[in-house]
């Protein structure tokens, strides 16, 4: 079940990234960021529809706006949830012509820690997004909003991968009551009480 999925995914202390892969080079990847605990901070879902609140609008903006601090990278589906943001991160080749979607090899032709701070690196990308984001609470006055450590990375191999991922993101809100376990406590973010309702 979803929130199964989303609970391993996001509570797992192990290296989350392939060991000796270089999360520099060209691709596309599809990534999940979680909220710590996975507490409803970014809003709710109605009517199978997000509904964003302060903290969810301040996430919605940080991410369109990668790609103004990574020249080199572009974004496609994403979708900002209660607990969670799924996005696709295309790292792009320079060099290369426009449209060629140089989807991912699983093998890499050399060696590199799995830590890489390279400046385009997919780390050193979801840091930034973060660390936006929790800039945007911290000076909106929004207390209490706090990432889960790491985040879970899928890299794309193919077309048809892409296309269930797209698929996958763009339904995820109505699937969101599927599950009763996805009924979580939403945090006043303006108190910090984690039974109170959302700060909006």
């Amino acid at each position: 079940m979803f929130l199964k999925f989303m609970k391993r995914v996001c509570h797992e202390r192990k290296l989350n990234r392939l060991p000796n892969y270089d999360y520099a080079q060209c691709g596309w990847y599809f990534v999940t960021i979680c909220t710590k605990d996975m507490v409803e901070c970014f809003g709710k879902i109605e009517n199978d529809k997000m509904v964003l609140n302060r903290c969810g609008v301040i996430a919605y903006k940080c991410w369109l706006e990668i790609s103004r601090h990574f020249c080199d990278v572009s974004l496609d589906e994403f979708a900002i949830m209660p607990n969670h943001v799924h996005g696709i991160i295309v790292i792009e080749d320079v060099n290369v012509v426009v449209g060629n979607k140089n989807f991912c090899s699983r093998r890499t032709p050399y060696t590199i820690p799995w830590q890489t701070k390279l400046s385009r690196s997919l780390s050193s990308i979801v840091r930034g997004f973060k660390i936006g984001v929790t800039k945007g609470c911290h000076e909106n006055n929004i207390i209490g909003f706090h990432w889960h450590k790491s985040f879970h990375d899928h890299i794309i191999h193919n077309e048809n991968e892409l296309n269930n991922i797209r698929s996958y993101i763009q339904n995820n809100p109505s699937k969101w009551f599927r599950d009763r376990n996805n009924h979580y406590d939403y945090i006043n973010l303006d108190q910090g009480n984690k039974k109170c309702t959302d700060a909006w």
